[in-house]
């Protein structure tokens, strides 16, 4: 029997392709017309890790999901249209009747239930209608793909497309699975860290160990996008993870933890470039690669002093070779390094070489700048230390869209 922890993506495929996962999704009303409730159920006790928002102001469902992911958990309900944030004692009360609710309709205990919410900050649940919500969702429960797809678009909010990702793999004899689904598109600036992410595998793994896989494979991936630089009050990443794969638990250390850590910061990068590519407003994705930062935290405040710089934003919206604005917005990142041995690429075009101009075609730097992916070179020579970050330009659309959000 093989030990080796193989795996690959399948296309087309979601949630519901793990072993035990049922999913359901219900219009119950908080929003006009879409899908707006989600409930996940599995057949087995899972696992259960998060990552949350570091942001001060924290919507219920947050401080709610912190304490429960400590103990057995079988479902998972979650809301759109509504953040449940900002709604004092009111607002943890109707996140606890939330998980009551799913618990009656599932026969399980209210501490196995977690809760998330998205939406607008500030308002009450209307607790009717997310009754009959959940009610209906639990009867509508299935294993099949559709289920699993309409989930997906129950969560979200001003994104415009559904975002999943799943794998299969075999360890020890067994064919064992890893799926998830996300939402974002705008107030995307992790720090954990209205972005929700939900993954799920019938592997077995100790909850310490699961907790510690993903919080790595979420600072790698989650915390390394932006899109306007807002960390939400509703900021969430779950994984359960049930065993009904029946394959060996997985243990520290081993070759097939290491594995599977790897599978893991795939699926949340690729979820992650996924909010970013939906960004609110979005016409082009910023891969930014820094090399030789003096160290990885550096190298993530230079990320992001780039990727949220207006002007950088800005400049990628308007297809404009301004290198001088990524120089200028590492220069006000607090971090020390010399500028006169800075050298920026836009794709394969070197556009400064030393923190100075170089001559170079504007041509061809359109053309990398006209595609919806645009990779960035900066070499700081500084360190020995090297980031891949994800962010967004900046377009009207984006105001837009957040300029009449509520109504």
């Amino acid at each position: 029997m093989s030990e080796k922890l193989a795996y690959r993506k399948i296309e087309n495929a979601g949630i519901t392709l793990v072993q035990g996962i049922q999913a359901a999704a219900v219009h119950c009303g908080l929003k006009k017309r879409k899908l707006d409730l989600a409930l996940v159920y599995s057949s087995r006790d899972c696992a259960a890790a998060g990552v949350f928002t570091r942001n001060r102001v924290q919507a219920a469902p947050v401080r709610l999901c912190r304490k429960a992911i400590a103990g057995p958990i079988r479902a998972l309900v979650v809301n759109s249209g509504n953040a449940n944030a900002c709604t004092g004692e009111a607002g943890m009360q109707n996140a606890r009747r939330m998980a009551a609710l799913a618990a009656a309709s599932l026969g399980l205990s209210p501490a196995q239930v977690l809760v998330c919410s998205t939406g607008v900050i500030g308002q009450q649940l209307p607790m009717e209608l997310v009754e009959r919500g959940i009610a209906r969702a639990a009867e509508a429960l299935s294993g099949e793909r559709k289920a699993g797809r309409a989930a997906a678009r129950a969560i979200l909010t001003t994104d415009t497309v559904a975002k999943e990702v799943a794998y299969r793999g075999t360890y020890g004899g067994a064919t064992f699975h890893l799926a998830g689904m996300a939402k974002g598109s705008g107030m995307i600036c992790p720090d954990m860290a209205t972005m929700l992410a939900f993954l799920f595998t019938d592997l077995a793994i100790p909850r310490p160990l699961l907790q510690r896989l993903f919080r790595e494979a979420v600072d790698r991936s989650f915390n390394l996008i932006t899109v306007d630089g807002d960390t939400s009050t509703n900021d969430t990443a779950l994984i359960l993870a049930n065993g009904a794969a029946g394959a060996p638990e997985i243990t520290p250390g081993s070759e097939a933890c290491r594995a599977f850590a790897e599978l893991l910061e795939e699926a949340c990068r690729d979820l992650a470039y996924q909010i970013v590519a939906d960004g609110e407003g979005v016409t082009k994705v910023i891969t930014l690669t820094l090399q030789g930062a003096p160290d990885p935290l550096s190298a993530r405040i230079l990320a992001r002093a780039v990727l949220n710089s207006p002007l950088v934003k800005t400049a990628f919206y308007g297809e404009d070779a301004n290198w001088g604005r990524i120089l200028a917005a590492l220069g006000y990142a607090g971090v020390d390094f010399d500028p006169s041995r800075v050298d920026i690429y836009l794709g394969p075009v070197q556009v400064a070489a030393g923190g100075e101009a170089v001559p170079f075609s504007e041509s061809e730097a359109r053309a990398v700048l006209q595609q919806k992916e645009v990779p960035v070179l900066v070499r700081l020579n500084a360190g020995s230390c090297s980031l891949t970050a994800w962010g967004s330009d900046l377009s009207h659309n984006y105001v837009t869209i957040n300029s009449s959000y509520r109504s």
